[in-house]
């Protein structure tokens, strides 16, 4: 996760005291707080990039109780903030903390991040790290410490036995202190060396509160599922927690995705945030958060992770509200009230077809309470069903779009509402309707598969791609993609073909680093770097819903790559 300015070290700063300076705040508690509490909602906060005002919104009018402080950065044996200030004496950190506690929010701390390091992982000082970590205890007032650790330092082992003997010895001077690791995860879970790290704190006699997941930028595609994805790294990241240490629950697992667009060009929208929050729900995960409050807000930028703005559409906040209720006490009064999201939102079906989607529904306050479902806006021909017909909120119910033979190709919204004696909410489901096959090189359920229309559709694209008359496998175009030095470049086509089944998908590429491969309810790839036609093929087999998403990307600041002919069979 980013600080929103550069980096820029100061030459020195000022060692640690243990005494607190600059702001007053309360001494170092003795009682922690467990998983359930005020803490099970934590959000990031960037405080380096001038947008903390949000914080103190969120807190007065969105009900938020915790935050996470973000960061505090190891240089050489002594701490800084990210703006680069001593920790303790931060004349623009330090008072936006104590305000948000005198407005009733509670704080964790956080050191590293993606631009810098924690205590352990600069200073090899076990007595000046011990000291330096309870610095921070003692000048905020805080009963919980959240380590992120990225980048290479994840595979520092010596620092990581030398952060957890400090919080081993901290948990001893301090009781009721917690602290969480923050760790980088793909969709299959953590990484060998995250793994790492748990024995790290298996070997210390110590087990870690909450292993934060950092559920984003998975480069596999601009395709992928966020909510499902966050959903499958969480399952398989308690999987290796337990081959660790067997007393790990969901209780010691956090979620962090990164709001709005990621670094690699996905997005995680405010549906995918009901999906992470009813997984949370439903096993008791210890810890919600997101990065970040600083960017819960529109905007009109262009580069993927502004600092500022989570790059799509919505309301200030927005995020804040899905995410609070998980806390409870805060999600708006006693009254009855529930939630709605599709899993997948969108699918295409060639005419003749059919397609299903999971309708998810999560009581937000109150209690359960019989929900109605309907659809609208089908297009002549399209008829939608639900499996069953009503649910009690919590519970999810089947979605089936079957598509006559004669409908017209081309996308239609269809809204999904479901109805209670409370109120009602609605999710749109996009179905795209082809005409099955395309040019050049057929393409199964791909539609345009050999770019012989001339033009992308329905193919979804990011900025540079293009169809092209040179160079191609067969027939008269292909399609190039252009890489930037900040983006892979990517085409994607979300298909629905038959639930469990084995594919095979097939294209002839060329270009440097050219990608192949499926997302969604899939995850498979390959790819080549050669200058001239060769053709690649992946293997992968669907899940329930049978919809996946096929993509072709190059690599970062590299030349173009191009595609053509592709097959799914």
């Amino acid at each position: 996760m980013h600080l929103a300015r550069p980096l820029q070290l100061a030459a020195s700063a000022c060692a640690f005291a243990l005494a607190a300076t600059g702001v007053a705040v309360a001494a170092a508690p003795t009682a922690g707080a467990a998983a359930g509490s005020v803490y099970s909602v934590a959000p990031y906060v960037d405080m380096s990039n001038g947008q903390e005002g949000l914080l103190d919104t969120a807190v007065t009018g969105h009900h938020l109780k915790a935050y996470t402080a973000a960061f505090v950065l190891g240089e050489g044996c002594n701490q800084i903030w990210g703006d680069t200030l001593p920790v303790g004496n931060d004349s623009f950190t330090d008072p936006e903390i104590a305000k948000a506690k005198s407005e009733g929010a509670s704080v964790i701390i956080s050191s590293g991040g993606a631009s810098g390091e924690p205590l352990a992982w600069t200073c090899s000082t076990q007595s000046s790290i011990d000291a330096g970590y309870q610095a921070i205890i003692n000048d905020y007032g805080v009963t919980q410490l959240d380590f992120d650790v990225e980048g290479a330092a994840v595979a520092d082992t010596a620092a990581a036995a030398r952060q957890m003997q400090a919080m081993k010895d901290l948990k001893a001077a301090n009781p009721g202190l917690q602290f969480s690791m923050t760790l980088p995860v793909l969709t299959s879970g953590l990484t060998g060396d995250g793994v790492n790290i748990l024995k790290a704190a298996k070997n210390a006699g110590i087990k870690i509160d909450v292993v934060n997941i950092m559920a984003m930028d998975y480069y596999a595609g601009t395709g992928t599922e966020m909510g499902q994805g966050a959903v499958d790294a969480a399952k398989a990241t308690l999987a290796q927690m337990q081959s660790v240490d067997s007393g790990y629950t969901y209780a010691n697992l956090g979620i962090t995705p990164m709001i709005g667009k990621n670094d690699d060009g996905s997005t995680f929208t405010l549906a995918d945030a009901q999906t992470v929050e009813n997984f949370a729900a439903q096993n008791g995960v210890g810890r919600l958060a997101f990065w970040a409050v600083t960017r819960d807000q529109p905007c009109g930028g262009s580069a993927n992770s502004l600092p500022t703005c989570s790059e799509i559409s919505q309301n200030s906040l927005a995020f804040t509200d899905a995410f609070v209720p998980y806390e409870g006490g805060g999600g708006g009064g006693t009254s009855s009230d529930f939630s709605l999201s599709l899993s997948p939102g969108s699918a295409s079906v060639a005419q003749g077809g059919s397609a299903t989607a999971t309708v998810d529904t999560a009581v937000t306050s109150g209690s359960a309470e019989s929900v109605t479902l309907s659809a609208s806006g089908a297009p002549s021909g399209v008829s939608v069903s639900f499996s069953p017909g009503s649910v009690s909120s919590g519970g999810t119910s089947t979605l089936t779009a079957t598509v006559g033979s004669s409908v017209a190709a081309g996308s239609y919204p269809i809204t999904v509402t479901g109805s209670a004696a409370g109120g009602s909410h609605s999710a749109t489901y996009t179905l795209t309707v082809t005409s099955g096959g395309g040019g050049g090189g057929g393409g199964g359920s791909l539609t345009n598969a050999g770019f012989e229309t001339g033009s992308l559709g329905p193919w979804t694209c990011t900025d540079g791609s293009a169809v092209v008359s040179s160079p191609v496998h067969s027939g008269s175009h292909s399609l190039q993609i252009t890489p930037s030095a900040a983006g892979t470049g990517e085409c994607d086509q979300t298909v629905t073909l038959s639930p469990n089944h084995s594919y095979t998908l097939t294209s002839w590429v060329q270009g440097p680093y050219a990608y192949l491969g499926v997302s969604g309810g899939a995850t498979a790839s390959t790819w080549s770097n050669s200058s001239t036609w060769n053709q690649q093929s992946v293997g992968f087999t669907t899940g329930s819903s049978g919809t996946v998403t096929v993509y072709v990307h190059g690599w970062y600041g590299q030349s173009d790559v191009y595609a053509d002919d592709l097959t799914l069979s």
